[in-house]
């Protein structure tokens, strides 16, 4: 499965600690930045694929699962520290799922908005990867 955890710089204080992501952190450009909160625990997000769209999922606060599926495996990742990203790089299904009280996710994109770029049938989602095949 082609994914990445990233462990984000981490300045550790008495007073609190502090992560950040700037310079060459991520592998591609910071274009579009959003957050997901208020989600009710039995909600589900994503359900979808990106063509060139790259994607950075960090666990503000709170954890959720996220399901990667590329179209020959299925993997679940949980996400719970505000220093650990996941890169979700093209041509993946994602679902978020599983989500606690108070979860955030941060999601950092290599592109800002496109529809045309989204897959959201999984059967589509699997034709599309076995002609990248």
């Amino acid at each position: 499965m082609n994914y990445e955890i990233l462990q984000l710089p981490k300045i550790e204080d008495v007073r609190g600690n502090i992560s950040v992501i700037e310079k060459d952190i991520l592998p591609y450009p910071i274009k579009r930045v959003y957050y997901l909160y208020d989600i009710p625990s039995n909600a589900h997000r994503g359900g979808h694929a990106h063509i060139e769209l790259q994607q950075c999922l960090i666990a503000l606060s709170g954890s959720f699962d996220v399901v990667l599926d590329n179209g020959n495996e299925r993997k679940s990742v949980h996400l719970n520290k505000p220093d650990k990203g996941l890169i979700i790089p093209s041509g993946v299904w994602r679902e978020l799922e599983n989500f606690s009280s108070g979860a955030v996710c941060l999601v950092i994109a290599s592109k800002e908005y496109d529809e045309s770029d989204y897959i959201r049938d999984f059967d589509a989602f699997l034709k599309y990867t076995n002609q990248r095949e």
